[in-house]
Order: C-alpha cells, then sequence, then structure tokens
C-alpha cells in the first residue's frame, strides 16, 4: 500500500487510488466478489456535465459517484450494459478530509468506496446511511 504523503505535500490521485485500492482489499472477500467486474476510477474533479445532471452547483458537493446498471436490474440475456464504474473524487474527499478532521484520510475514502459500491448493489442513499446507522 502506498503511505500518505510528508506533510505538505496533498496526495496525489495515484496515492488516493492506492488507498482505495486498500480499502477494497480490506473489505470481506464475498463482499468484493459481489462487487464484480466494477472499475474503480479517482479523478481531481467530477466532470462539468456530470454535476449538471446531478444539479450539484459546487464541484467539491460530490465525493463520489456510481455510474451503471446496479446488479438488482441487469437483464440475463439483453445487452451487455456499459461496464459499471465508481469514480472518487480527490479534491473534494481531500476537502471533507480537511474540515472534518476528525477522521484519518484512509476511513474516509473507505466510506466513500463503500458507499459507492452499496448503489452498485442497487441500494440508495437511505438504504446505506440505515446499514450505517446500525453498524455505527
Amino acid at each position: 500500500m502506498s503511505e500518505v504523503p510528508a506533510v505538505g505535500k496533498a496526495p496525489s490521485l495515484d496515492d488516493l487510488a492506492a488507498l482505495a485500492e486498500a480499502a477494497f482489499q480490506a473489505l470481506p472477500e464475498r463482499f468484493r466478489k459481489l462487487t464484480g467486474d466494477v472499475i474503480f476510477r479517482v479523478d481531481d474533479f467530477p466532470a462539468d456535465d456530470v454535476l449538471d445532471e446531478l444539479g450539484i452547483d459546487d464541484p467539491f458537493g460530490l465525493t463520489g459517484l456510481y455510474h451503471g446498471v446496479h446488479i438488482g436490474h441487469r437483464e440475463g440475456f439483453g445487452p451487455a450494459p456499459q461496464p459499471s464504474m465508481i469514480f472518487l473524487y480527490r479534491r473534494p474527499i481531500l476537502d471533507e478530509w480537511a474540515e472534518r478532521g476528525e477522521v484519518t484520510l484512509e476511513e474516509l475514502v473507505s466510506h466513500v468506496l463503500v458507499h459507492e459500491i452499496g448503489h452498485h448493489f442497487g441500494l440508495s442513499d437511505a438504504d446505506i446511511e440505515a446499514i450505517e446507522a446500525s453498524a455505527g
């Protein structure tokens, strides 16, 4: 696993990708297998068209995004859907990490990643929040 860079240097896209990979590998094997062939990607910010589509004005307002057909809505004999993707957005994640202060960057990256995987499984934000509340 890549370590977070020394103080004074912000984690790069590659650093955040390494944290996300470590968070994914730390999940139970069964959970990882159920995730399937999702593509994980780390970008600095969401694209403008994504923000427009979601009605989000502030690019710092979105830390992650699931894009695809969740596994409960896939058709067995229909055309193959585009690959599902999970995006993590570095700058909004770093901004939230700096604002919150009480969580590590690793914890926050793991939280965002698991949240987006929840969407891949077909869970709503409310479903995910209820699961987090019962686990916490």
